[in-house]
């Protein structure tokens, strides 16, 4: 019984990705996630949604080991309700417009969104990209002008670079890193740094296990800050 005790004990150090349950951990992340995290590791299971949509899973008990959201918001209202560990701060980013590669609407810069007749998709409202394109286009002073093109308001991130990819939409607002993996189907426009708000992406422990504390290690890693900003993020100064 012993040597069967040891040998699960070394099994359970070689295999840091494994959950308490011995599978592979679950990790909740925002959309814009989608083809950095797998890149850091491709060990867990992955869910990739708004982050609002995952944070309300967390709340109604979904079965999660990590939660990487692109707003501080939900981390911490989850922190608050003891659902999660405090979270932290891992990676931030940009707002860009992205139009169609033929650029139909002829879109060159974010104020010609207000044009008559351009088709602009955003993200909904209780989403983080659909909260801080109303703050940069409220910071721009076209917010009221630019609503009356909206054609779709999309849950995710994701739903916004379709649309615009396959030319539904004349424009659409995404991350900077959204923009990168279908570079060969829009084009970016770039909006005046002193309109960005501050883009934060928060990430939380759900269920503490020793794999799920691997993961938030491998994400803060200096392996992993590298695999971030090659995907377009910002990464936070490391602590002294």
């Amino acid at each position: 019984m012993k040597r069967v005790a040891m040998v699960a004990a070394l099994v359970a150090l070689v295999v840091p990705s494994a959950s308490a349950g011995g599978g592979p951990i679950t990790v909740f992340a925002a959309a814009s996630l989608t083809q950095v995290f797998p890149r850091i590791d491709k060990a867990p299971r992955y869910s990739f949604l708004g982050s609002d949509q995952l944070a309300l899973q967390i709340q109604q008990g979904a079965p999660v080991d990590v939660y990487a959201a692109a707003s501080p918001k939900y981390p911490e209202l989850l922190y608050h309700s003891r659902l999660v560990q405090k979270p932290i701060v891992f990676a931030t980013n940009k707002l860009v417009v992205i139009v169609p590669r033929s650029n139909p609407a002829h879109v060159t810069s974010v104020y010609d969104l207000q044009r008559g007749g351009v088709r602009v998709v955003i993200g909904d409202k209780t989403v983080p990209i659909g909260s801080y394109t109303r703050q940069i286009l409220d910071a721009l002073g076209i917010g009221g002008n630019v609503s009356k093109n909206v054609v779709s308001e999309e849950t995710d991130v994701k739903g916004i670079v379709a649309k615009v990819a396959l030319g539904e939409a004349d424009a659409g607002f995404v991350y900077v890193t959204d923009a990168k993996p279908v570079a060969s189907k829009v084009r970016v426009v770039t909006m005046p740094g002193w309109a960005q708000p501050p883009i934060r992406y928060e990430l939380a422990i759900v269920k503490k296990s020793a794999a799920a504390t691997a993961f938030v290690k491998k994400v803060l890693s200096k392996r992993g800050r590298v695999l971030l900003q090659r995907a377009g993020f910002g990464v936070p100064p490391k602590k002294k």
